[in-house]
């Protein structure tokens, strides 16, 4: 989990740090801008462990619905939604520590994810989750560069 959080702290670093018309502003040579991709990690997440183990989501269904895979943002994001994923970033950790703790995961749908990586149990979608926001953490850096 140690991993899991630094790498949501340095999402939060770019909610923190950039104005909203960055965050919202899709660089030459992207498809997306900084702010979906941060919505999009904490989407993921949520459908990698809750929804593949047949379990509610611990997000409100709007945010998965405007971030998951196969989305694109709009380029709207208000102040409020910053507000409103910078406290899911770290609550959806502190929801699914509590969570694991307490047993609620009892079965695990696999799969292969559109990369082609293979989830067969919770702990490698736990895994894959750390590598899927790594990847997103190297596109922002990049991003963040065309801004």
């Amino acid at each position: 989990m140690k991993t899991w959080k630094t790498c949501r702290e340095k999402h939060l670093e770019f909610l923190e740090n950039y104005p909203l018309e960055l965050l919202n502003r899709i660089p030459d040579g992207f498809k997306n801008n900084l702010i979906w991709n941060i919505g999009h990690i904490i989407a993921a997440q949520q459908g990698l462990v809750y929804k593949q183990s047949e379990l509610p989501m611990r997000i409100p269904e709007e945010v998965y619905e405007k971030y998951r895979s196969g989305t694109v943002p709009d380029g709207k994001a208000t102040e409020e939604e910053r507000q409103e994923l910078k406290h899911l970033l770290i609550s959806a950790i502190e929801q699914t520590e509590n969570d694991l703790r307490n047993g609620i995961f009892q079965k695990y749908n696999e799969r292969t994810t559109g990369t082609g990586f293979h989830l067969a149990n919770l702990e490698a979608a736990l895994i894959f989750n750390n590598v899927h926001e790594g990847i997103h953490l190297g596109y922002m850096m990049a991003m963040r560069k065309s801004l």
